[in-house]
């Protein structure tokens, strides 16, 4: 029998129990819930990285949009911040590589 012990989405018990078998699950702490939530990102990033597709970049954007509601950041202060570094720094448009830096001085 595996042992999880991950982030899973609401509604996955449920899906468990259609499936005749009955989860063990527990409602994390605020601090563990946190901790999970990134791994689940990082776990996230790794699916998409590796299947590329729309479904596993929708399951990065539905963690993005739990880790704003943790943090309490509004979509638009999110945004504010993502223009001002691009206006700053620019954004990946032009899909520059750094190679290195050479010291000029």
């Amino acid at each position: 029998m595996p042992t999880y012990n991950k982030l899973i989405r609401d509604m996955i018990p449920e899906i468990i129990r259609a499936n005749k078998a009955e989860p063990k699950i527990h409602i994390a702490t605020s601090s563990e819930f946190e901790e999970k939530l990134l791994e689940k990102l990082q776990e996230e990033v790794l699916e998409f990285q590796e299947a590329k597709s729309v479904e596993e970049l929708a399951d990065i954007l539905e963690v993005i949009d739990a880790i704003k509601i943790l943090y309490e950041w509004s979509d638009s202060s999110v945004q504010k911040v993502k223009s001002q570094k691009a206006a700053a720094r620019g954004t990946f448009s032009k899909k520059l590589i750094l190679e290195e830096v050479i010291n000029n001085g």
